[in-house]
């Protein structure tokens, strides 16, 4: 469920709305009750987020590596 906020508050903690709202929280904002918009966490950070993470794996298929240093690698983390 969202969170009610008057518009006067709404205005005048805006900063402080913005930081909860890229944290995840989300609100509705009201007029003298009434419910009139929310306030969610954009989508688009999330499609950003996707982006990179496939574009590191893409870097990450390129980089191939020798029997000799998978070895090494599984070895060290067994330690």
């Amino acid at each position: 469920m969202l969170e009610k906020i008057g518009s006067y508050d709404a205005k005048t903690k805006l900063p402080e709305i913005l930081r909860r709202v890229e944290a995840g929280e989300s609100f509705t904002i009201t007029n003298r009750g009434k419910p009139v918009a929310d306030v969610v966490p954009s989508g688009a950070n999330s499609h950003l987020k996707t982006a990179a993470a496939i574009a590191n794996i893409k870097k990450a298929k390129k980089h191939k590596l020798s029997d000799s240093e998978l070895k090494e690698m599984m070895e060290s983390g067994r330690k």
